[in-house]
């Protein structure tokens, strides 16, 4: 019986230290998720979306290595603005998605669901809040 209780706390404890999901937007490539008690802007697979202070509205200025380090979100070539989800173009010919005209991105060194390592790495990236 003392078993089974602990077993159910445990389930319990992990199911409510996942982010819940609240909302899907622009077709489920981007959802909110409260996390930390912020609502949080993530992709499909509920990670984390940062923006950069480099950036300015609709303008990247990620690429290469930083690229590399900070994944676009990047948007089917058929994508279409919807709210306050915007596109940006790319210089590779690419779009991406943008919140309230910022870019977004994923970090690499998320490794799951409501991972937020990358807020203020270098000062520069914080994490996208609805």
């Amino acid at each position: 019986m003392k078993f089974t209780s602990i077993l159910a706390g445990a389930a319990a404890l992990a199911f409510f230290s996942l982010p819940a999901l609240a909302a899907d937007y622009v077709g489920g490539a981007v959802k909110s998720a409260d996390i930390g008690g912020k609502s949080v802007l993530t992709d499909a697979n509920g990670m984390t979306l940062y923006t950069f202070d480099k950036d300015s509205a609709g303008v990247t200025n990620c690429y290469d290595k930083c690229a590399t380090n900070w994944p676009p979100l990047f948007a089917a070539a058929d994508a279409k603005p919807e709210g306050d989800f915007t596109l940006v173009d790319r210089t590779d010919g690419s779009k991406m998605w943008a919140y309230k005209g910022w870019p977004l991105y994923l970090w690499v060194k998320d490794t799951k669901p409501g991972d937020t390592t990358g807020d203020m790495v270098g000062e520069v990236w914080h994490t996208a809040i609805e």
